[in-house]
């Protein structure tokens, strides 16, 4: 762009979805070893805001040590006579698409999850300051939303002041998320679509209604509808909701036909309210996961934030890695933390009465929102670190999936001659289960396979030995 002539690195959308390595980075800012981390985006009076002007609080790049990691904070303050404070959320979420413009920075997340690298390609070309990256943020803003009329960005390094300003954000934004509740789905007819995230995930579409947030926590349906007004082209869109077709799961007509359309065919059913069947789909900004646990028949929780494994021996990279990328995968769930407080958090899965474990942190974070009778009923790391332990939690505690176990024996069937077994073909039952098991392990091929709640159909069931197979041939 001739806009940027005096950045040392390009500046375009080709290189959205750009990924740096820890090999190739010159800086880590922020990210998940760091724990204080945010941008924050504020409206201001036309006079409090200096246009173009940026700060930096703390080292510049050029003054950091290659390969460390440091805590970061991003703060733009905008100003314009048609401006609102509600428009805020809508400009934050911008900072993601607009750093990951420039060459050789990648940004990830929101809020206060933000994880930024500059690699050492465009750091030796000379991206070694704080001024460059506002200067093209400044102008990517002012350009593309011409409602901002003064701009000024505030870059802070300095761990003292981060940490200061850190709760000071977590305020604001859930100050925020509480001026969305209340509102239902089913008052209104216009839904709004997302996919800023699709420079990452090709065909991940993120449906924001009143009571199911963006998956990254940042846009409600207040900001989704702020957005689409102001930048009708931009990267939030209206969706006319359509035909209720299954108010437990969450089904439109209107959001099929979106999605369809905004992921080029890939995805062509969407049930909000599930994580199962056509479960909404994950980009990789998300805040947490739902991941299903058949062992107990019930739903984990992990936040981006949790550093240990979970409950089933897994991290949350490891979860989310199952979980992202646009696709619809059964019992993997990106959520944000603000769903879980709606009521319809997994509602056709059983909301809260399906869920078994969460990290303290998440549990303390939505407890005004999970049912009383429920708190004590759900386990946290302090309570089982295994799913031996988590079982013996629930069976203690009556958590409500405990009605849902049933122990099934499996049946041996008596061993029939290949020959009488086609004869009795004919009169086998139609659709009977031939083995229903709980637990049904198989091995093949130095694998062992296990089914979990197994139900298999057979037309015919033919037993032969071992040794008679090897005699014929």
């Amino acid at each position: 762009m001739s806009m940027f002539q005096d950045i040392p690195v390009d500046v375009g959308v080709i290189y959205e979805g750009e990924r740096i390595r820890r090999k190739d980075m010159f800086v880590e800012l922020g990210g998940p070893d760091v724990k204080e981390k945010f941008e924050l985006a504020r409206v201001k009076k036309l006079e409090d805001v200096e246009d173009g002007k940026i700060v930096i609080i703390g080292l510049d790049i050029k003054d950091m040590e290659e390969g460390k990691t440091y805590p970061f904070g991003i703060l733009i303050e905008v100003a314009g006579a048609k401006l609102e404070p509600e428009l805020e959320g809508v400009i934050e979420r911008r900072i993601h698409a607009y750093c990951n413009y420039i060459e050789g920075f990648m940004h990830l997340n929101q809020r206060y999850d933000i994880w930024l690298r500059l690699s050492k390609k465009s750091y030796q070309k000379g991206l070694n300051s704080f001024q460059y990256i506002g200067k093209v943020l400044h102008r990517l803003f002012k350009s593309e939303l011409p409602i901002i009329e003064k701009m000024q960005v505030t870059f802070i390094t300095d761990a003292e002041k981060v940490k200061e300003l850190y709760p000071q954000a977590l305020q604001i934004y859930e100050a925020r998320d509480a001026r969305a509740r209340g509102l239902k789905d089913e008052e209104v007819d216009k839904f709004y679509g997302c996919i800023l995230c699709q420079s990452f995930a090709p065909t991940h579409c993120c449906v924001i209604t009143p009571q199911r947030y963006s998956n990254c926590g940042a846009i409600s349906w207040f900001d989704a509808r702020a957005s689409a007004n102001i930048d009708p082209k931009g990267p939030i869109f209206e969706i006319d909701r359509g035909e209720l077709l299954d108010p437990e799961k969450g089904e439109y007509s209107g959001v099929n036909e979106a999605v369809k359309k905004r992921t080029l065919g890939e995805i062509t059913r969407v049930w909000l309210y599930t994580a199962f069947g056509y479960p909404h789909t994950s980009c990789g900004c998300f805040e947490g996961v739902a991941f299903y646990i058949p062992e107990v028949d019930g739903f984990g929780i992990v936040h981006r934030g949790y550093k240990e494994v979970t409950v089933n021996g897994l991290a949350f990279s490891t979860l989310a890695d199952s979980t992202a990328g646009g696709r619809q995968v059964d019992g993997f769930h990106g959520i944000s933390v603000e769903y879980m407080r709606s009521p319809k958090f997994l509602q056709a899965d059983g909301g809260y009465k399906r869920v078994v474990w969460m990290p303290k942190e998440v549990k303390e974070r939505v407890k005004n929102f999970i049912p009383p009778e429920l708190m004590d009923k759900i386990a946290t790391e302090e309570d089982a670190k295994t799913i031996d332990e988590l079982k013996a939690f629930l069976k203690k505690r009556n958590h409500p999936v405990v009605e849902r176990w049933r122990e099934e024996v499996v049946p041996v069937p008596e061993a029939v001659p290949a020959e009488a077994a086609e004869a009795q073909e004919e009169a086998a039952p139609a659709m009977v289960p031939t083995i229903t098991a709980a637990t049904l392990p198989i091995t093949a091929g130095g694998y062992k396979i296990i089914l979990k709640d197994a139900k298999i159909y057979a037309k015919r069931v033919i037993i032969r030995s071992v040794k008679s197979e090897t005699e014929k041939r």
